[in-house]
């Protein structure tokens, strides 16, 4: 008897096929070089891994290369986990991938280095673009998280250099998933407020995936087209991000950020007491050569005293007296009227109302000027000290807290809580004060 003959379609035996491969290779890790990689309208991406003697297919579907920090490219050597399937139409068996990582590098640092070259060919660091960070800013735009130890230091060191400076605190999460779009956000609102003269973004130190929300292309774009002047303050000072590339001037931690934005005021005024003595000195001196001027002239007679051609006159008028005497009434009358005008010439030569005219009441009116310069930007600056004090204190939270208002936290996340929905019953509240803080446990909740 014949053994009766079990026949297959194609369709049959590939959906077999299929079916032992996906259940025996349904989570695999495959290494080798990307070739022929494309990724057409769809946003899939489709590519050939091979190695010395063999090939295969493989596919990775859109929102997987989406969570890629790196962007695959032909001759990458790359690790790939998926899972074996065959693709029915045409019966080849292919890898569904889910995740890939480069080989000997890793993907973050890759990723760090493919948009690094990217940006700088598109002249994003170039620096004839970078702006000038301002002497003495009125109001600084701080982007960073509310609760680091980076907000932290930041003000401590500039209410410590200058305490009348107005600041903004922008909050933003300086890591995990959306953390680039706000900090990118934050700097797009901040060029929309009027006054503001500089802006910081940047955090504490951490490892490059903390930190990787500031090499994120939408930042780094941000801060190119910010008309703010941008200085990025992000980790220790040997980390660098591409926010760091970007900005107008890097600082390698906040605290140095804090210390380059803001001139210290005692400084600032002791520069400008020492130009002031400089000013008067100059003046002081220029009369004291002058004078020495004067002195050396008298010395070697090139200048005859007045006085000396007084009493020649005196002499001579006595020898005409005496004269006259003896002398017509004419004659007396004229050489009277001679030595009057001589006199009164003498007095018009007289070089000690030269002097006067010409130097010593311009250089009398230029010292008074000086001083009353000197004095009325004092008194300016002075003002403008106390007037961006009482609007800092005016804008301090500290100074609604005082007025009896406090501010509600759910514990442990410490966010601020706007509606009741954000606590739940039985769940714990911090409570902040004008002074102190309160823990307390919500007994019930009310609309």
């Amino acid at each position: 008897m014949l053994q009766e003959r079990e026949v297959y379609t194609v369709s049959e035996l590939t959906r077999a096929i299929k079916f032992v491969l996906e259940e025996d290779f349904s989570d695999i890790w495959v290494e080798g070089e990307i070739s022929n990689f494309k990724v057409p309208n769809s946003g899939h991406a489709y590519f050939t891994l091979k190695d010395k003697e063999s090939q295969m297919k493989i596919v990775l579907f859109r929102l997987n290369k989406r969570l890629l920090k790196f962007e695959p490219e032909d001759g990458l050597h790359v690790i790939v986990r998926g899972r074996i399937s065959v693709y029915e139409p045409r019966g080849e068996y292919q890898l569904i991938a889910d995740y890939m990582e480069p080989k000997g590098i890793g993907a973050l640092q890759l990723a760090f280095e493919q948009l690094k070259e990217k940006l700088f060919k598109e002249g994003l660091f170039d620096e004839a673009h970078k702006k000038p960070i301002p002497q003495f800013p009125q109001k600084i735009a701080i982007v960073t998280s509310p609760t680091g130890a980076a907000i932290r230091d930041m003000l401590r060191i500039i209410d410590r250099r200058f305490a009348t400076v107005n600041i903004i605190i922008y909050p933003v999460r300086v890591q995990g998933e959306g953390a680039s779009l706000e900090i990118a956000q934050a700097i797009r609102e901040l060029n929309t407020l009027p006054g503001i003269d500089v802006m910081i973004i940047g955090r504490g130190g951490g490892s490059i995936e903390d930190l990787w929300s500031f090499n994120e292309e939408i930042v780094a774009r941000a801060i190119y087209d910010s008309k703010v002047p941008v200085i990025s303050a992000v980790g220790h000072e040997i980390d660098y991000t591409i926010s760091d590339f970007a900005a107008d001037l890097r600082a390698p931690t906040p605290s140095a950020a804090a210390e380059l934005v803001v001139k210290d005021k005692r400084e600032v005024a002791q520069n400008i007491i020492g130009m002031e003595k400089r000013l008067i000195n100059a003046v002081q001196n220029m009369i004291d050569i002058l004078k020495s001027d004067l002195i050396g002239l008298q010395e070697r007679r090139v200048l005859r005293s007045p006085l000396d051609r007084i009493y020649e006159l005196q002499q001579r008028g006595d020898d005409l007296n005496l004269r006259l005497k003896r002398s017509p009434m004419m004659i007396y009358k004229k050489f009277s009227e001679k030595t009057f005008h001589l006199t009164k010439s003498l007095f018009i030569l007289n070089p000690r109302l030269k002097l006067e005219a010409q130097y010593w009441k311009p250089l009398r009116a230029l010292s008074f000027e000086l001083r009353a310069s000197v004095n009325h930007r004092l008194e300016i600056l002075d003002k403008k000290l106390k007037g961006a004090s009482g609007r800092l204190n005016a804008l301090s939270p500290l100074a609604v807290l005082e007025r009896g208002y406090s501010i509600s936290r759910r514990l442990p996340d410490m966010k601020i809580i706007k509606d009741i929905s954000d606590v739940e019953t039985g769940g714990q509240v911090n409570v902040k004060l004008h002074r102190g803080e309160l823990v307390c446990r919500v007994e019930e909740r009310k609309q």
